[in-house]
């Protein structure tokens, strides 16, 4: 076979397989709905219709966190500077419900003002294609990352670092970065002890596995509350839902619930709450 007949069949195998290659997918519509999730595999964005979100006022003992966060996506929203913001510390204390509420309390006052973008800690490789998608909108996001933290040997974390501040093109002005973590500095303890002992300069080491965590220009900590939030929080709960019973038994009740779950949080409320509920027969509309 001669080298003409060679590239003439190569030819022919390269358009059979863009043949049986899928169609690119449609750009997607951003003003479809106020909420999106980003599935990186497949490079789309899918709406989200209803977003399960509590609303602000019932956020209890985190009111200057809410405060912070809700004045920086006010800024955002009017076209203002903002920062990304970093929302970390105990597990069940608003966090994310902080970041939904907020969402939501500016939409309700500007329809439409703010998309909600959820992106998965695993899809944070996708963020340059995701951010590519919405430069060009006109409409403004506030992109999610629920629980976003990293371990030893993962690269991930210099990819979002380049593209929050780092990068050629750096962030989109229409788009800030929030993310919900456990840890403060988003990787274990022992991951960044561990860099110090065994690197050449112990102090860049250490330094560059923090500096993820100073992207973040806003950084909001959250913490185990006492008891009385705790009781504030259920009673909050109970006279929003009108739900029919007294101050006593019900603080009874939501400590014993509290004293079997080990802990006190907004999570345990509301999921003391849900029975409540339940048993009283009242749903939660």
């Amino acid at each position: 076979m001669t080298g003409p007949d060679i590239q003439h069949l190569l030819g022919r195998i390269a358009d059979a397989l863009d043949r049986m290659m899928p169609p690119a997918p449609p750009p997607a519509d951003l003003a479809a709905a106020d909420a999106f999730i980003w599935h990186a595999e497949r490079q789309r964005l899918a709406p989200v219709l209803t977003v399960n979100a509590v609303a602000l006022p019932l956020l209890r003992g985190i009111e200057r966190q809410a405060q912070a966060l809700l004045a920086n996506t006010r800024r955002f929203a009017d076209g203002l500077p903002a920062n990304n913001a970093l929302l970390w510390g105990a597990r069940g204390t608003g966090k994310s419900s902080l970041v939904k509420a907020v969402h939501a309390a500016l939409n309700g006052e500007r329809p439409g003002a703010l998309a909600l973008v959820e992106i998965h800690r695993e899809d944070i490789g996708g963020l340059p294609l995701l951010l590519a998608e919405l430069r060009p909108a006109r409409r403004r996001f506030v992109l999610f990352c629920d629980d976003l933290s990293f371990e030893a040997g993962e690269a991930a974390f210099k990819s979002l670092k380049a593209v929050l501040e780092g990068g050629i093109e750096g962030r989109p002005d229409n788009v800030v970065f929030y993310a919900t973590s456990n840890r403060r500095h988003l990787m274990p303890r022992d991951m960044i002890e561990n860099e110090r002992a065994t690197a050449i300069n112990p102090g860049e080491a250490v330094e560059e596995k923090v500096s993820l965590s100073d992207r973040f220009g806003l950084w909001l900590g959250f913490h185990a509350i006492d008891q009385a939030t705790f009781l504030d929080i259920v009673a909050g709960y109970v006279r929003h839902y009108q739900l029919p019973i007294a101050p006593e038994p019900l603080a009874a009740e939501a400590l014993a619930w509290a004293h079997g779950r080990g802990a006190r949080s907004g999570r345990v409320a509301w999921q003391f709450v849900q029975d409540l509920a339940g048993r009283l027969g009242r749903r939660l509309d």
